[in-house]
């Protein structure tokens, strides 16, 4: 069985057409992006959202840079989009692995005219946008192997086609089961406070005609504990050198539950994830987004006036709990200090 690749994000002559994931899975609004001022405000607003779709997105807005700042010089313009966008979320190192990988490519193309600069850009972002499909694309073949579809397999946010230039990570792994013949079942955890799990996942698993059934985040530990689930499958925005990750909120106690429960718990993410100069997961930065998504579901208030919250958008799941990490160059497992070194190094 093959199923369609899904492209959330995808160049369409010199405009970067993208989904608006606020608005599924209601409506399918597709957005139309030329510069990347717009694009910064598509990451930041989550229009856009997952660590690899965020790096693809803020390679189209750095190839975009020319296009704003009318007769400053090249360099300066590169350099003004590269900040604003490097600015909209800190957790997730696709943004900043993509953002080098272009100034790079700046870098050894800056001698050439405008346009040729630009043609060069774009074509970078092109690349990065290809290698990520396929690395999806590879880390389901992996990944496949490590589920037999004799139970769920349990998921959080949204790890899929969605989260990626296409294919997905998480769900990449889910699609490479189905497409071996296995009879893949999926539970997905809703993902409070923005829904990813309910909104996003089920719409995508839904629209391959995959098996999915939504549940609250607090229902995890039940189904674990009765032995519906076969493992835990998650994605990642940054992953240590050590093996910690970096993923969305609720991720580090799903993983704690899966222990406790001697149920396997696997991350799924491109080496582009794996942050070999992080030494551990106290260094990765935890964005905390504002208040005011967790006190209102659906632009209506859930809490008295006057109360505050807190939101931090990412939790750090400790390596020891992580049975193995799915790259597109292999499957690693401890110590992760060696395995995601020869995964990821150069």
């Amino acid at each position: 069985m093959s199923l369609e690749i899904f492209r959330p994000l995808y160049r369409e002559g010199g405009v970067l057409r993208l989904l608006d994931q606020r608005r599924l899975p209601g409506e399918e609004v597709w957005l139309e992006l030329t510069r990347a001022p717009e694009i910064a405000v598509a990451i930041r607003d989550m229009a856009v959202r997952g660590a690899p779709a965020i790096g693809v997105a803020a390679a189209y807005g750095a190839a975009f840079a020319l296009r704003s700042g009318g007769s400053t010089p090249a360099a300066e313009r590169f350099g003004t989009a590269r900040r604003l966008l490097a600015a909209t979320r800190p957790t997730a190192v696709n943004l900043f692995a993509a953002l080098e990988r272009m100034e790079r490519r700046f870098a050894s193309a800056a001698a050439g005219s405008p346009e040729t600069l630009e043609a060069a850009l774009v074509a970078e972002a092109d690349a990065i946008a290809a290698e990520d499909i396929e690395a999806c694309r590879s880390i389901g073949r992996l990944g496949a192997a490590l589920l037999s579809g004799e139970r769920a397999v349990l998921t959080h946010c949204n790890a899929g086609a969605l989260a990626t230039a296409g294919y997905g990570t998480a769900l990449g792994v889910i699609r490479g089961a189905v497409e071996a013949g296995k009879p893949i079942r999926v539970l997905a955890g809703e993902t409070r406070p923005y829904l990813q799990g309910a909104r996003l996942t089920a719409w995508e698993l839904s629209r391959d005609g995959i098996p999915v059934e939504i549940i609250t985040d607090n229902m995890a530990g039940h189904f674990l504990s009765r032995g519906a689930v076969e493992a835990v499958v998650v994605g990642a925005d940054r992953i240590a050198s050590n093996g910690d990750v970096a993923n969305k909120i609720g991720t580090y106690g799903l993983a704690v539950l899966a222990r406790e429960n001697g149920i396997p718990f696997y991350v799924a993410a491109p080496t582009t994830t794996v942050d070999l100069a992080c030494v551990d997961g106290a260094a990765i930065p935890i964005e905390e987004r504002p208040g005011s998504e967790v006190l209102t579901f659906a632009g209506q208030a859930i809490a008295p006036a006057g109360v505050g919250a807190r939101y931090a958008a990412f939790d750090v799941t400790p390596a020891r709990y992580v049975t193995a990490i799915v790259t597109e160059k292999g499957i690693c497992r401890p110590p992760y200090a060696e395995s995601l070194r020869r995964a990821a190094g150069p």
